[in-house]
């Protein structure tokens, strides 16, 4: 049977093209062609117009994500796992890198064997380990008994219950045995992000250094010292790192964990390397209630999750609500706002076939109205709206 072949038409925004009229060209579940509709026509006289659509992105990408709509990806219920991606995919994330949280080790191992199955199915992109190998003084919603220094055996075990699908793996630099994991995981191609830290601006500029095995910074500013004109910090060290194209920062673009002139600086300060993520939770897509992230119980209230320390507990946002946000209150260009949300971060996470709007690659496309809300959805070829 022929692979089925279509068009998609509207402005097409991506990192590979800017078109105020284009086509994008799809076979089966890959992109066959990206061109003008001029030149659309001219390759295909007589056929029927395609209609326009829209603004047309590449499928988003977030490569930080703990659930949604009710759903968990710390869990051993493959079942919810899958729902909680397919949830994103239905909102225009077609690539999620599920993320487990500090538990117990053996409760983080058996999460990540059963969101091997979804990423053996494609359904997700991966894996990311956020700890537990953390900074207790800057654990935010991680539960700080299950906090530990950077265990090599430990790291073994969640990288073989990966089976391969291990993206990320957050670790603060200044803990005890960071330099041996570190190595250990950049050796089976994990990518190092560092976060939940409480380092200083050497410590940590000099982690972010291409010797120093750090390549990505965890939802930057959150979890780390405040930013302050007399200690710097590792915020400071990680936009020098940014700009200097050392490293890729991760921002929580849902209005709740920045402000709109912090994101505002970092983008102008680091164009090409911010990586716009939700962090979401369980609770994104759903009504203010009663929830969990790993170990603890959360509470949202007026949208926003909290652990009973009072520490935010992750978002409750989608990805294109983040480059919405982006563009409208911090001022981003609107293409900057996109390969945030696309190929800057398939780029860290080392995801090759996604995040562009380009020949070959999977055919993951979202369809927005001039504001940004969602239309269509497609994953792979099929349509999921």
């Amino acid at each position: 049977m022929a692979a089925r072949e279509f068009a998609v038409r509207g402005r097409v925004v991506s990192a590979s093209h800017l078109l105020d009229d284009g086509v994008v060209s799809v076979v089966g579940d890959r992109i066959t062609n990206v061109q003008s509709f001029a030149e659309w026509l001219a390759a295909h006289p007589g056929s029927p117009e395609p209609a326009f659509e829209g603004t047309v992105l590449p499928g988003l990408v977030d490569i930080h994500n703990h659930g949604g709509f009710g759903h968990r990806f710390d869990t051993v219920d493959a079942a919810e796992a899958r729902a909680a991606a397919e949830f994103h995919h239905s909102q225009g994330t077609t690539t999620v890198v599920a993320s487990v949280v500090t538990g117990a080790a053996a409760d983080m191992v058996a999460q990540t064997t059963v969101l091997r199955e979804l990423a053996d199915d494609g359904l997700i992109g991966g894996i990311h380990a956020e700890g537990p190998f953390l900074a207790v003084a800057r654990c935010g919603a991680q539960d700080p008994r299950f906090l530990i220094d950077p265990d090599p055996q430990l790291a073994e075990q969640l990288i073989a219950a990966a089976g391969g699908h291990l993206r990320m793996m957050t670790i603060a630099p200044e803990l005890p045995g960071y330099p041996t994991v570190a190595q250990l995981l950049s050796e089976h191609g994990v990518v190092v992000a560092l976060g939940h830290t409480d380092s200083d601006f050497r410590s940590f500029r000099e982690a972010l250094r291409p010797s120093g095995f750090g390549d990505l910074v965890t939802h930057l500013a959150n979890g780390m010292p405040t930013l302050h004109h007399r200690s710097a910090g590792p915020v400071a060290a990680a936009m020098v790192a940014a700009a200097a194209g050392d490293a890729v920062v991760e921002l929580i673009g849902d209005g709740v964990h920045i402000d709109s002139g912090f994101a505002a600086l970092v983008f102008a300060t680091a164009p090409g390397h911010v990586a716009l993520i939700t962090d979401a939770m369980q609770a994104a897509g759903m009504p203010d209630g009663e929830y969990r992230l790993g170990p603890q119980s959360v509470r949202v209230l007026d949208g926003i999750a909290r652990v009973p320390s009072g520490s935010i507990a992750g978002g409750t946002s989608t990805l294109l609500r983040c480059v919405s946000w982006a563009v409208t209150e911090c001022h981003v260009p609107l293409r900057d706002a996109v390969c945030a949300a696309t190929a800057v971060p398939a780029a860290a996470a080392g995801l090759t076939d996604v995040g562009d709007l380009r020949t070959r690659q999977f055919a993951d496309l979202v369809i927005a109205d001039d504001d940004l809300h969602l239309r269509r959805v497609l994953r792979r070829g099929q349509w999921l709206s």
